[in-house]
């Protein structure tokens, strides 16, 4: 007979592995004396932004990074411990979570993966301090069109002279 605190140890160590290795953005978390209502919106404002919080025990965080490129997150973890991942923009839910981290002195990074490179605490606020995915792809359009909006404006402009001038000879010669 299988007992249900070893099924649920394994559900949450696949749980988290999978959520490290499967998602492009994964961030360690230690957190210790935040309020349940805290972390409740924490947990549904990253839910709206297609992220999953990770609460787990450190052994089993452990356990579930062992034998992964990411080994060196579990290493020091302390308190209580909780695990994010997504595929989401990665900007915008660094900047959920510094934001939050900035309102509990008590919600500290331990580390983060993006894109299968391991992050430091800093490089997660760094990446925060980040436009958005939609503002980046935005600023680079404005900039690859401007070229072709100055010329249209310039190739706009000779042919408006052309014509003031077409018309000044015209009615020169006494035409309409």
């Amino acid at each position: 007979m299988i007992k249900v605190g070893k099924v649920y140890r394994d559900s949450m160590i696949k749980t988290i592995k999978d959520g490290v290795e499967k998602n492009s953005t994964a961030v360690v978390v230690n957190y210790q004396k935040i309020s349940s209502g805290d972390l409740s919106s924490l947990r549904k404002t990253l839910r709206q932004k297609k992220a999953k919080m990770c609460a787990s025990r450190n052994s089993l965080v452990k356990v579930a990074l062992k034998g992964t490129n990411y080994t060196s997150l579990a290493e020091g973890l302390n308190g209580q411990t909780a695990v994010i991942f997504t595929s989401a923009d990665p900007a915008d839910i660094a900047k959920v979570l510094v934001e939050f981290a900035k309102k509990n002195e008590n919600f500290v990074f331990c580390g983060g993966v993006l894109d299968k490179s391991l992050l430091r605490k800093e490089d997660i606020k760094r990446i925060s301090e980040l436009p958005s995915k939609e503002v980046l792809i935005a600023q680079l359009l404005g900039t690859l069109q401007a070229p072709m909006t100055r010329l249209a404006r310039a190739l706009n402009g000779k042919t408006t002279e052309l014509i003031l001038i077409l018309k000044q000879l015209s009615e020169k010669t006494g035409g309409n």
